[in-house]
């Protein structure tokens, strides 16, 4: 460590431009990823880095596992696969609370091991609305212990956050400035934080189901915001009066229904609304009109639960709530309810909703119009529309985007404008299932495996390919690539070396690791709530290993307590997970802190005591 001891003018400009990246993380005066492209340009014209690999980061295993993981996340999103998740999570929770929750988090927390955690956050912001639209949870109270699970089940895997992702690249380059005589660092293996993940997973549902939670609701009492912001099920409901769930009613020999068309059965008093019909092989979203029912005829209904039941035992009909033959229909990811506006240039004006063959040409179902403030729900089909009717359909959303592109009507509702394919559903899940196979059982490298994954899904249809690039998030990308050179510079400079001598000759003598791996822990958690977790890891992993071989440690061990304990945030928007529950949520600072501050020390004491009892 002798050499550390006198500080040259590479390892000044090093530290500089380390204080220039926190800084301007920090006060946000320029935009990361420009921060990051201009870190690289720097290191690249001082020579700190070979012309020839200044650009390695770009082609790093990191970068392409982080593109991997977010087109395969893309993937899975467009069949609808965590909308069909939440249903299954609500019928296992059989309406208890604490059951619903946990089980929401613990999926959440798998999905997320193979998901880059942002992927994961944004596929069940839509599933924690769902829910709570639909259970006595509020959003706040579902969605701050669903993200920090999201946080605990990055760990589980190797490819489940950007730190983890970039940590083997670190430490391959550590090689090049170990002592010699030194073991060469082998990079780990895809499962090799799962013991980790494993205890912090089960510290995060251990502590919302025993503490968290009701701490939350406390400070969610005091604030007086346990209220849930408007969603689509809830506002609807409010509005007009369309509530309830979709459920299957088969027709029975004894039905009355046989024999009727699709608007006979509508004009029965209080029949719930009927939105599909399957009769034989063919099954429609939005029947229409003159559709006749027989004997075996599947009718898809909406409505409250006790109107739908009554209605199915006045009329001999068969009640399923479970969508066994209707599910694909009703996936929210490919159909749902929304509002249009009649423009006062419209060809709609005038005419009925029959004489428009809405069901028949258009695929879309009319359930109420608003006009002049008054809500009309019966015999809609027969009312003649009129310029700034607001109409409420149920429809599959490609329909409706047809609808909206030729401008007879102006949609208000926000909706999904890609084009879904929950048809692609069970083939995107067998490639899904299949990729985490090849990682299990064979040694290729983690990136490769992932690549393998994403070609299935682009050769497959689940995905096209401008659909893959709209899904990466460049600004990722460019931020990992750029300061992938700056942690290479820390080590080849000596600066890692430096800083850790250091650090070193300000500890008491005879230290022990552990303690040293607390110390390292959560000066990693400081840095993460100021700067990136991404710039977190490439700033302190050098340090970490350098300190390892100070103390005698092993170097592995330091550097995956850093590069966990740089996701160890669940207090501020620093952490891209937390910052994109906040708003939605309307979290306040001091009830993100006063929730999650504890949860992040256990976090700390879990990660500390797990690597070094498992390395």
């Amino acid at each position: 460590m002798e050499q550390t001891l006198t500080l040259t003018d590479d390892m000044r400009l090093v530290l500089g431009l380390v204080g220039f990246t926190m800084a301007m993380f920090l006060f946000e005066r320029i935009r990361a990823d420009v921060v990051a492209l201009v870190v690289l340009v720097v290191l690249g014209i001082t020579g700190l880095i070979a012309p020839e690999e200044i650009f390695g980061g770009f082609s790093g295993n990191a970068v392409m596992s982080i593109i991997a993981t977010t087109i395969l996340g893309a993937g899975l999103d467009r069949t609808g696969a965590l909308n069909r998740l939440a249903g299954w999570l609500q019928r296992r929770a059989h309406g208890r609370q604490r059951r619903l929750l946990g089980l929401t988090s613990a999926i959440a927390a798998l999905n997320s091991s193979f998901m880059q955690n942002p992927s994961v956050m944004a596929l069940y912001l839509p599933v924690a609305s769902r829910l709570a639209s639909r259970t006595a949870l509020s959003l706040p109270q579902l969605l701050l212990p669903v993200a920090a699970a999201i946080v605990m089940g990055g760990a589980l895997t190797m490819v489940g956050n950007s730190p983890l992702i970039l940590l083997n690249d670190l430490l391959i380059s550590a090689n090049n400035n170990l002592p010699s005589g030194m073991a060469t660092i082998e990079p780990l293996t895809m499962f090799a934080p799962l013991p980790i993940g494993l205890a912090l997973v089960a510290v995060s549902l251990l502590y919302f189901r025993w503490y968290g939670s009701r701490r939350l609701t406390q400070e969610l009492d005091q604030a007086g915001s346990q209220t849930t912001p408007a969603r689509t099920e809830s506002y609807f409901a409010k509005a007009y009066g369309i509530e309830g769930d979709v459920y299957e009613l088969t027709v029975t020999a004894d039905s009355p229904l046989v024999g009727m068309t699709v608007a006979d059965v509508e004009g029965i008093y209080g029949a719930p609304l009927l939105l599909a019909l399957k009769t034989g092989d063919q099954t429609r979203l939005s029947p229409p009109a003159d559709s006749r029912i027989w004997v075996g005829s599947v009718l898809g209904m909406l409505g409250p639960s006790a109107a739908v039941s009554d209605f199915a035992q006045n009329h001999f009909l068969r009640l399923s709530t479970r969508l066994k033959h209707l599910g694909d229909l009703f996936n929210p990811a490919r159909a749902g309810i929304s509002e249009a506006l009649v423009p006062p240039t419209s060809p709609f004006i005038g005419k009925t909703a029959a004489q428009l063959r809405l069901r028949k040409e258009r695929g879309m179902s009319l359930l109420a119009i608003n006009r002049d403030k008054q809500v009309i729900l019966h015999k809609v089909r027969d009312e003649p529309l009129r310029a700034g009717d607001m109409l409420v359909f149920h429809s599959i959303w490609t329909d409706l985007a047809a609808t909206d592109r030729s401008r007879e009507l102006v949609v208000v509702t926000d909706y999904p404008k890609g084009e879904q394919r929950p048809h692609k559903f069970k083939i995107a899940m067998s490639i899904f299932a299949l990729t985490i196979l090849i990682a299990l059982f064979s040694r290729l490298p983690v990136a490769l495996t992932l690549m393998t994954g994403v070609a299935g899904m682009l050769l497959t249809g689940v995905l096209r390919m401008d659909e893959a690039y709209a899904s990466i998030n460049w600004k990722t990308v460019f931020m990992m690539a750029g300061l992938i050179p700056l942690g290479w510079a820390m080590d080849s400079s000596g600066t890692a070396a430096w800083i850790a001598g250091h650090t070193i000759d300000q500890l008491p003598q005879g230290i022990p690791a552990w303690l040293v791996g607390i110390a390292l822990a959560l000066l990693t958690t400081g840095f993460s709530l100021v700067i990136s977790h991404v710039g977190a890891t490439i700033v302190m992993v050098p340090i970490a290993v350098n300190l390892a071989l100070a103390v005698d440690g092993n170097p592995t061990a330091f550097a995956l307590i850093v590069a966990l304990s740089a996701s160890n945030n669940l207090m501020t928007g620093s952490n891209p997970i937390i910052s994109m529950i906040t708003g939605p949520a309307n979290y306040t600072p001091r009830q993100l802190w006063r929730v999650g501050g504890p949860l992040s020390l256990l976090y700390t004491v879990v990660t500390v005591t797990m690597i070094f009892l498992v390395f």
